[in-house]
């Protein structure tokens, strides 16, 4: 599996850069995963339903499954899993796109807008390789446009880390 990291600061268009590239992967017959991680809590189970009941009892992890999809909730009643660990949950895939964890030493892309009045995050994360950004970015650093959807696919696919599974 090739893992390769999409940083930058809410509202900058991480989620609409990914949304855009993914298309583009598939086509090359790439089978992609995404990771992403939110500060906000967040619940995808409803309170009352079987699965709520279950975890509120105290189970560690619920798997829920239909014809079309499986979810595993797992409580994270200590400390939340490290990225390595949640690589290994995936099942078999080409590549992850990991969005957000900025701190993780993958290769990344900083996507900045000037609108979220953030500052760069290149200038401290050697892991930083290009920014997708609507202004130039200081420093001669390299630059990709945010609508450049094919150049920055074949970025993505050129720059991922290769990571080996177990």
């Amino acid at each position: 599996m090739r893992v390769f990291g999409i940083a930058g600061y809410s509202g900058s268009g991480k989620t609409t850069l990914i949304e855009r590239v993914l298309p583009r992967l598939v086509v090359r017959g790439l089978k992609v995963a995404v990771i992403k991680h939110t500060h906000h809590d967040f619940d995808v189970d409803r309170p009352g339903k079987d699965s709520w009941r279950a975890r509120e009892a105290g189970a560690a992890a619920v798997l829920l499954s239909s014809d079309h999809r499986t979810a595993l909730l797992t409580e994270h009643r200590s400390t939340p899993p490290t990225l390595d660990v949640l690589l290994d949950q995936l099942p078999p895939c080409d590549l992850v796109l990991v969005e957000g964890y900025k701190r993780e030493p993958i290769p990344k892309l900083e996507v900045h807008r000037t609108a979220t009045g953030k500052p760069w995050l290149f200038p401290d994360d050697p892991h930083i390789l290009a920014a997708a950004a609507d202004v130039v970015p200081p420093d001669d650093f390299p630059r990709i446009g945010l609508d450049a959807i094919p150049q920055l696919t074949d970025f993505i696919v050129d720059h991922a880390l290769s990571r080996s599974t177990t």
